[in-house]
């Protein structure tokens, strides 16, 4: 999987399954019921949607996307990712906008419509 992808599938918002617009409460909400989901085998809890396709769940993860997200760079680099998100009917196959194929990094100029003259 492309490196890209990675940053979309590990995505604490996917893993969490909530959008930008969730609050600080509604993260932590979330967090601990798939924690306990996971705690007991709810078998539901231990996979995720992304646009790049199902990925496996585990308590490991759930906490890091919760310390992700308590984070503000990390929050903000989470909302600007999955915004960047494709839709499911797109191909994933083409690095997003404001990602280069020689690098790996985020140019948050080109998400802003800014281009190197």
């Amino acid at each position: 999987m492309a490196a890209g992808a990675d940053r979309f599938a590990d995505n604490p918002l996917f893993v969490l399954e909530l959008t930008p617009a969730a609050t600080r409460a509604e993260v932590e909400r979330a967090g601990q019921k798939l924690l306990a989901m996971l705690a007991v085998g709810v078998r539901e809890a231990g996979c995720y949607a992304t646009p790049v396709g199902v990925r496996a769940r585990t308590e490991t993860l759930v906490r890091e996307a919760m310390a992700q997200l308590r984070d503000p760079n990390g929050r903000l680099r989470a909302e600007l990712w999955w915004l960047a998100a494709p839709a499911a009917d797109e191909p994933a196959a083409a690095p997003p906008l404001g990602v280069s194929a020689e690098s790996d990094g985020l140019d948050v100029l080109a998400l802003l419509g800014w281009s190197a003259r």
